[in-house]
């Protein structure tokens, strides 16, 4: 398999633990790691399969890495690209908030003509709202959602599930790409 780009962004150093969490979780050395702080649009264009993690900060804000980095974001094309996101927020704190940035890069992503995979269920959390809702659906978010704050006894456990379902989903994707040539 190719390389899968990671990029993320941590202000405070727990995303940065979660993103350590994940690579040695994933158990294989097929990824290339870059915080977005120091990414361009043209390292995106190195990848075929993407994973993204951030953080969601007070009022549905990105973290200021992604923050900064969002205008270019937002150029990129992501046609044929395969993106999974994972996104860290405070559910009981900010509950109306709770992991926007997931839904704010994904439906860019979208938009941008990617695929997202990962969805992950809503079922067990306890948040009022969230921009990471998949469209017309509030029982799955975009991504992968973690509350460091309020659970983070559940973080290991929800990141081996989460990355379980990933290599799933991206198998499946792999192998009808490969059919369909």
């Amino acid at each position: 398999m190719e390389k899968i780009g990671l990029f993320y962004g941590s202000d405070t150093g727990v995303t940065d633990d979660i993103t350590k969490d994940f690579v040695e979780f994933w158990g294989s050395d097929d990824l290339d790691i870059m915080e977005i702080g120091d990414a361009s649009i043209d390292d995106f264009d190195n990848y075929k399969v993407l994973i993204l993690g951030l953080s969601t900060w007070y009022d549905g804000d990105l973290q200021s890495d992604w923050e900064a980095f969002f205008e270019d974001f937002q150029t990129i094309d992501f046609t044929g690209k395969i993106v999974a996101i994972y996104g860290l927020g405070d559910q009981i704190g900010y509950a109306e908030y709770f992991v926007d940035g997931i839904g704010i890069l994904a439906k860019v992503i979208l938009e941008r003509g990617g695929t997202v995979i990962g969805y992950w269920p809503t079922e067990g959390y306890r948040h009022t709202d969230s921009v990471a809702f998949v469209e017309d659906n509030e029982d799955l978010f975009y991504g992968l959602a973690l509350d460091n704050d309020n659970e983070s006894q559940l973080n290991d456990t929800r990141l081996t599930t989460w990355i379980s379902q990933i290599k799933q989903e991206l198998n499946s994707i792999l192998i009808s790409e490969q059919v369909s040539l």
